[in-house]
Parts: structure tokens; C-alpha cells; sequence
């Protein structure tokens, strides 16, 4: 049997995501498929960067955390989205997930990144499992 957690356990889980990023975290999304988590080097070649917010989501709600969306950047290089990364401002590596143009984790406008070009990020949310 899967194990089930009540809202309040769910939420605490997501406000724990926001304490772990901090103010002003990055956000760095790659090319390429995600490495088996975010304790390994990144892959792939970083398109963009932004920075996140301070906090980096309000509470979560229903157990989920919904980050507060960074301003459009340009992007860095060339290439397709495939997978983000959240790093503390002092670039400690907390969370990854899979980009797409919808039901992702993070939604862009398009996953194909042109250096210069303005990157989009349309939607972005995080359930907590359980």
C-alpha cells in the first residue's frame, strides 16, 4: 500500500523545499536528459539563468509548492530544454525536474532555447507525493 500524508504533512513538506532554496536562488535550465538526481554534475549545456525570487514560492497549499515565476532572461545558448535545476544563491544544487510546454513540472512557452532569444517560463508548481 502507497503511503498517504494529509495536507499539513504535505505542505510542511513544500515549505521545507522554499527554507532549502533560500532568497535569490537560481534557476538554470540545460539541454539534454536530467542526471539521476541533483547531487550529480549537471549535464548538458546551460541555456539560461534566472534569479528566483525572495521567497523563492509562498506556502504551499494542497501540497503544492508554486514558485513565484522569475522574469523572462534571455537564453545563454542554443539548444533544447529538457531538464531544470534550483540552486541556492550560493549554488548549492536542491531540486531538479523536467521542462515541457505543458504537463511538466515547468511548462515554457518553447522548449527550443535560441541564444539571445527571450526564455518563457509559463507555469511552474511542485507536488508533494504522498
Amino acid at each position: 500500500m502507497a503511503l498517504n500524508l494529509d495536507d499539513a504533512t504535505r505542505n510542511a513538506m513544500g515549505d521545507a523545499l522554499t527554507t532549502q532554496v533560500g532568497n535569490a536562488g537560481q534557476l538554470r535550465i540545460y539541454s539534454g536528459a536530467a542526471p539521476a538526481d541533483e547531487t550529480v554534475a549537471a549535464t548538458g549545456t546551460l541555456l539560461a539563468q534566472h534569479t528566483l525570487g525572495s521567497p523563492f514560492a509562498p506556502a504551499a497549499s494542497g501540497g503544492v509548492v508554486s514558485p513565484t515565476l522569475p522574469a523572462n532572461v534571455n537564453a545563454s545558448a542554443t539548444g533544447t530544454a529538457g531538464y531544470w535545476r534550483v540552486y541556492t544563491s550560493g549554488g548549492t544544487s536542491k531540486h531538479q525536474g523536467l521542462c515541457g510546454t505543458s504537463g511538466s513540472d515547468m511548462n515554457l512557452n518553447t522548449l527550443s532555447l535560441v541564444s539571445g532569444g527571450p526564455v518563457q517560463i509559463n507555469s511552474w508548481t511542485l507536488t508533494m507525493g504522498g
